[in-house]
């Protein structure tokens, strides 16, 4: 027998005298008066001649250290990312209940009733009265609670993780702030909160290849979705002026530290605007998100300061000219030539090649929060062309960290234009492009009973998180991220065997 189940069946046996003590191994409800936090938050600027042992207080958590010598014992519980001492005198509690004291292992749950004190060093405590177990811990935790080191043993176990790092805790609450800061700012301007299908006959609203699942009754291909857009812009068509929603996308592409087949984004269209007014409209959300989930619009990461209090803007082709590496910077009439664009790239056509020429040699240097707009028309099908350029459209991308965070543009609401868009992409699909969107031919129905003036944005969330946590990785912020099967893990069959 390994140490492991060796261990193993100590803790199961342990179960026994936990029951025979008159406890429950899998406690049911407990009526607690105060969370950890709470108490920390209350009454940590106590004296002790300011607490009194009249006022009783009723806290659960996780053993995190335990001491226990002779016939007191001290332990500290964790919740919410936060530890209180407790102290446990055998003449304060009854029998029982110091005996369940002495056999606990760390990472048991119990509930804890008692007095608030201060102990002879000072720490706040809880003097207990009464104990009460919540539940049994089978497997040890991390050694020391010194952090779950691991990294795929992080990602595959996320709630050791969680019970063992609370740094990774922490970046999953900065998470939430971010999210309920967005829907926050948005519902003040007036943008409900809708949903739309995740299957879909048709994909579209990016350019992506898309995961492929079948209805049984229907007897139909559908698709994962890849964006919500082409359903939100629907809905602007039906008068809804204001729309967002916080989606999950689901996109067939590599694994990287800033991709996750399965990723987080919100999508949001508002009426009766362009690409202009959204710029303005995002330097306010990420300047409000930076300071709701940070405390400051200036956020480190990788060692560099990033300030989120007003984003630069430059337009694609002044991008190239401005952060061109190496000798021979071209010039604003450079970028414009198709001829110098093909020399300096694999593709064939001039919006094609500025738009590998910018991600090659610019995206990496976009550290500080960045607006890049007027791209290619090949590269955008779904926006409106510029009025005088018409080889280029109104969309902007935000970039921070190196990482696109945000994409968006002036929605192009000619039908026709729309279905010129699309053949170009059917072409550029037939040429060997495998994410080339496809012809959505209830969108172009859509958009012939007429959609307003409008624009549109989504926004990563997954990057947002990592940018605003320091996390080099996607995985660090998305609590299940996408990892190869672990094969057979056989927890089941350790646990039957301790039956027999």
């Amino acid at each position: 027998m390994s140490l492991e189940d060796e261990l193993l069946k100590q803790r199961w046996e342990r179960i026994r005298e936990i029951e025979s003590l008159g406890f429950h191994a899998y406690g049911r409800k407990y009526d607690f008066t105060h969370t950890v936090p709470q108490i920390l938050n209350e009454y940590s600027a106590k004296t002790a001649e300011e607490l009194s042992p009249d006022f009783k207080v009723r806290v659960s958590g996780r053993v995190k250290t335990f001491r226990s010598k002779g016939k007191a014992g001290f332990a500290h519980l964790s919740q919410n990312g936060e530890q209180l001492q407790i102290y446990v005198r055998s003449d304060a509690v009854c029998p029982s209940d110091f005996r369940l004291f002495q056999i606990l292992d760390i990472g048991d749950v119990i509930g804890a009733e008692g007095y608030l004190f201060r102990t002879r060093t000072g720490e706040l405590t809880v003097h207990v009265e009464h104990l009460e177990f919540l539940a049994k811990t089978l497997f040890s935790m991390p050694e020391k609670w010194h952090g779950l080191e691991d990294i795929e043993m992080r990602y595959r176990q996320r709630y050791l993780d969680l019970i063992a790092n609370p740094e990774s805790r922490k970046v999953f609450v900065v998470r939430s702030r971010i999210i309920a800061s967005l829907r926050r700012q948005l519902e003040e301007r007036g943008f409900i909160e809708v949903e739309t299908p995740m299957m879909q006959p048709l994909y579209g609203g990016a350019t992506a290849r898309p995961f492929v699942t079948h209805h049984n009754t229907l007897d139909i291909d559908l698709y994962l979705r890849i964006a919500p857009e082409l359903y939100l812009k629907r809905l602007v068509v039906g008068g809804l002026d204001r729309v967002y929603e916080i989606n999950r996308n689901f996109r067939n592409e590599g694994l990287s530290t800033q991709h996750n087949p399965e990723f987080t984004m919100l999508e949001f269209y508002q009426a009766y605007t362009d690409y202009r007014g959204l710029m303005d409209l995002s330097a306010d959300l990420l300047r409000q998100v930076a300071l709701d989930a940070t405390g400051s619009t200036e956020v480190g990461y990788e060692g560099a300061k990033l300030d989120f209090s007003a984003p630069r803007r430059f337009t694609m082709r002044q991008a190239v000219v401005e952060f061109w590496k190496g000798d021979n910077r071209p010039t604003l009439d450079n970028v414009r030539d198709p001829e110098w664009l093909k020399e300096h790239s694999h593709k064939s056509s001039p919006g094609e090649a500025l738009t590998e020429i910018f991600e090659n040699t610019v995206e990496e240097q976009l550290i500080q929060p960045t607006i890049i707009y007027d791209y290619p028309v090949e590269t955008s099908p779904l926006s409106k062309a510029k009025p005088d350029d018409p080889e280029f459209v109104e969309r902007f991308e935000i970039y921070a960290a190196g990482m696109e965070i945000a994409n968006a543009y002036t929605e192009l609401n000619d039908p026709q234009e729309q279905r010129r868009r699309f053949e170009m992409q059917i072409a550029m699909h037939e040429k060997g492009d495998e994410e080339a969107h496809q012809m959505d031919e209830d969108y172009i129905r859509a958009l012939c009973y007429g959609m307003p003036p409008a624009g549109g944005e989504g926004v990563g969330i997954d990057r947002l998180t990592m940018i605003l946590t320091n996390s080099r990785s996607i995985r660090d912020v998305i609590l299940f991220p996408l990892l190869r099967p672990e094969g057979e893990i056989g927890i089941a069959g350790r646990l039957r065997a301790l039956e027999s």
